[in-house]
């Protein structure tokens, strides 16, 4: 009789080895080829979990009748197998994908539109294998409206300028051997067990991860090229995608944080860089059949992304856009630039985007040891979150309770609150699938850095938003008529007030703020 599984579940086979082998991740090459109904054939890599097994993992999109036959090299008796499936239909939003152009470039596979507001987690299954209270953080980010969380598959050993991550009381290598004597053909499967457990809990909570693959350049391996060679790298990519493409709450994958530290760990654009990124997003889409989004994270904002990436403008499908805005002592406050920054690195891009980075929160009772987090106040939490949404992006932002290093789980930062109410605004009270920055709908003046406030505008010119990062005053244009209703949100307390024009028809948001920091306002009007 077929094995029953369900349309968009994920679906698990063990295999075991009828002989053994000296080392089973590196000595043998196990796929399965799934035939669906219409005919197409999915070839998904297999990965071996310890004591002779070998497992598959896979989530079938199509209801109907499905074959699945295993290519295991060498050839094994134990690996060999052939298993007709009957998929049940099931109904779900099915995956996210890149849909550059329409909305604000995400969608899922049933048409509806996503909004993304993420928040960085990059230790998150290292917090998870040392003990720390994963679980209850996530139930808790998934109360909160988050859908999106940007983590590390390997976990980051120290953060400069020095010293090891707090909650860090065991090892947490993900390959063979160790730091100081690494085993690349090898995956320590305690850490993945844990890894396992983690991914099918966000699975469950209806949460998305960007899954980046290879973590900060200037850290061992991925500094260390000549001993990290490509080799080892592809062996550890289609182990992870032979892991975890199957989970639909996998919604990017990303090659490597910082993208331009390949491949020596300096800090700076380099054009090598890009070709490895083309040339990895092309092996990913090869090899994980689910069709995942294919994600760069960049470190320079210049040159823009069209001029990097126009040898093979589809290879990468979104940028995770990182450009922190203004952060000293008399402007972090303000998180200016970030919209002038996002408009000329995105200019021309043809695929998707996000303001994935843009500082992270400093919590004053830590120890400083990211300097450049030193004024990121809530402020620049709030000003940041709000210039990615006026420039069309979805956002992610980042604390250092939970970034890293410390590990705080159970307690939230002052401007996580502020944050949240992007969710709100842009999927109901000014839903984004209607809306586009509209920057010829400011007036052309003079002003200091990060005071020109930033619009957005239906096609139909019937709802009009500005954000105004000091307050001051907006005139809407002389041809767009009488409004019906305007509002005055109040992006610190999420609250709602009537707006009236003066006799200018000027709209002056309510006084607040001291003078170094006058408060922001978004104005919304609707026909």
């Amino acid at each position: 009789m077929p094995e029953t599984i369900r349309q968009g579940r994920v679906a698990e086979w063990t295999l075991h080895a009828a002989q053994s082998y000296r080392n089973p991740f590196a000595d043998v090459l196990l796929n399965a080829i799934l035939t669906a109904p219409d005919g197409s054939s999915h070839q998904m890599p297999a990965y071996y979990d310890g004591e002779g097994r070998w497992r598959i993992r896979y989530t079938p999109r199509q209801p109907g009748r499905w074959t699945l036959r295993t290519l295991p090299h060498p050839h094994d008796d134990g690996l060999c197998q052939e298993i007709a499936l009957d998929v049940a239909p099931d109904q779900g939003r099915g995956t996210l994908k890149a849909t550059p152009g329409r909305a604000w470039g995400f969608h899922w596979d049933d048409g509806q539109p996503a909004f993304l507001l993420g928040d960085t987690v990059y230790n998150l299954f290292g917090m998870a294998h040392c003990g720390l209270g994963v679980d209850a953080f996530l139930d808790r980010r998934a109360a909160q409206g988050f859908n999106l969380l940007r983590v590390r598959l390997p976990v980051s050993p120290f953060h400069p300028p020095e010293g090891h991550s707090s909650w860090q009381h065991r090892r947490t290598w993900a390959w063979g051997g160790s730091e100081q004597s690494p085993q690349f053909d090898r995956f320590n499967l305690e850490y993945f067990a844990t890894v396992d457990r983690v991914v099918r809990r966000v699975e469950a909570l209806g949460l998305g991860l960007e899954m980046i693959m290879e973590g900060w350049g200037f850290e061992f391996p991925f500094n260390a090229r000549q001993r990290f060679v490509p080799e080892w790298e592809e062996l550890w990519m289609r182990y992870l995608i032979a892991r975890y493409d199957a989970f639909n709450c996998v919604w990017f994958w990303t090659p490597l944080n910082e993208y331009e530290y390949y491949p020596d760990g300096d800090w700076r654009y380099s054009p090598v860089a890009d070709r490895w990124a083309l040339r990895i997003a092309r092996w990913i889409k090869r090899t994980a059949p689910h069709g995942h989004i294919v994600s760069v994270h960049n470190g320079p904002t210049t040159p823009p992304f069209a001029e990097r990436f126009c040898q093979d403008p589809t290879a990468i499908d979104a940028i995770m856009l990182q450009t922190w805005g203004t952060t000293g002592a008399d402007d972090g406050w303000l998180a200016a630039g970030i919209e002038e920054t996002a408009a000329r690195a995105l200019a021309g891009w043809p695929g998707s985007a996000l303001l994935a980075e843009w500082g992270y929160e400093r919590n004053p009772g830590f120890e400083l040891r990211m300097p450049g987090h030193r004024h990121c106040d809530v402020d620049h939490t709030r000003r940041g979150a709000w210039r990615g949404a006026f420039s069309g992006l979805g956002i992610i932002h980042g604390f250092e309770n939970s970034w890293g290093p410390w590990g705080v789980l159970d307690r939230d930062q002052p401007g996580l609150a502020q944050l949240l109410y992007a969710g709100p605004v842009t999927t109901e009270i000014a839903p984004f699938t209607r809306l586009a920055p509209a920057p010829e709908l400011v007036a052309a003046q003079e002003l200091p850095p990060g005071h020109r406030p930033l619009a957005l505008a239906s096609a139909e010119r019937d709802l009009l938003c500005y954000y105004m990062p000091v307050g001051g005053a907006i005139t809407p244009p002389a041809d767009s008529g009488s409004w019906g209703q305007a509002r005055w949100f109040d992006p610190r307390e999420g609250s709602l007030q009537a707006a009236r024009p003066t006799s200018a028809r000027a709209f002056v948001p309510p006084q607040g703020g001291q003078l170094d920091r006058p408060w922001d306002w978004i104005l919304l009007l609707e026909r």
